[in-house]
């Protein structure tokens, strides 16, 4: 089982639980309680709007990662033509309900982005769109692959608008978790009551104890690396370096 799989597929079935309607919701308890207010709406109609798209019936976007919706069903009640995928099958089914529910017509699919890499694109999009899942993508391998998986399915003159968790100084991530500095990966530690941890994708051993993957936060000089090197143009980076607008770089 990846790394990434466990906490996402327990997460959604809480939120299905307790009836709440997006990921934030079970962390945040000061967050409007809206379904149309999600963290990275005013990046996304700041930057839609200075895009110079076609006609938004013109437009195909794709969103990975993207739980129970929220941002599939801004762009299609804009008007865009909306393909949205999550490797968790609760957090579909949810966004296929919160769409009947408006009336949109989303095209939604269990689908890991990393899995992508090696599999020829049958389609190609004007948009993709990466609602902070790129933090969860911990391992460089993984995010090659993401980075890959995009690339070949990003239309000429396509655009990557990434929105993801940087390196806070401050941040606190409590008892069993280790950050490091340099690679800017924290490792969350894997109870000792947790058999076969060895055996999670992307596990290590530090000190003794097993760890595996739990999340990735970059400076920004770091991710506007990372993306330099996966063969994207980064034309913006803003709030503090999570807010992205890439394009594919020209090759010589």
């Amino acid at each position: 089982m990846t790394y990434y799989y466990a906490e996402h597929e327990a997460a959604y079935a809480q939120i299905a639980r307790r009836g709440l309607t997006q990921w934030d919701e079970l962390f945040d308890s000061d967050r409007p309680n809206t379904y149309e207010e999600f963290p990275n709406r005013r990046f996304l109609e700041r930057t839609l709007a200075r895009l110079d798209l076609p006609a938004p019936a013109e437009v195909d976007v794709l969103e990975y990662g993207c739980g129970t919706g929220p941002v599939a069903c801004f762009l299609a009640s804009r008007g865009f033509r909306v393909h949205a995928v999550d490797l968790i099958p609760q957090a579909i089914a949810l966004a296929r309900e919160f769409a009947r529910q408006r009336g949109l017509d989303i095209r939604f699919d269990v689908q890991d982005m990393c899995a992508l890499a090696n599999i020829p694109a049958v389609e190609r999009y004007d948009l993709v769109v990466d609602s902070f899942c790129l933090q969860s993508i911990v391992t460089d391998p993984d995010r090659a692959d993401l980075f890959a998986a995009v690339r070949a399915r990003l239309a000429p003159g396509g655009h990557y608008l990434i929105s993801t968790a940087m390196y806070e100084p401050n941040r606190d991530y409590g008892d069993g978790f280790r950050y490091d500095e340099a690679t800017g990966v924290c490792h969350e530690e894997v109870p000792d009551q947790e058999a076969g941890a060895q055996q999670v994708d992307g596990a290590e051993q530090i000190g003794g104890t097993w760890y595996r993957p739990h999340r990735r936060h970059l400076r920004p000089e770091a991710l506007h690396a990372e993306l330099t090197r996966a063969g994207f143009e980064v034309l913006s980076q803003e709030s503090r370096g999570g807010e992205v607008v890439c394009t594919p770089a020209m090759r010589s």
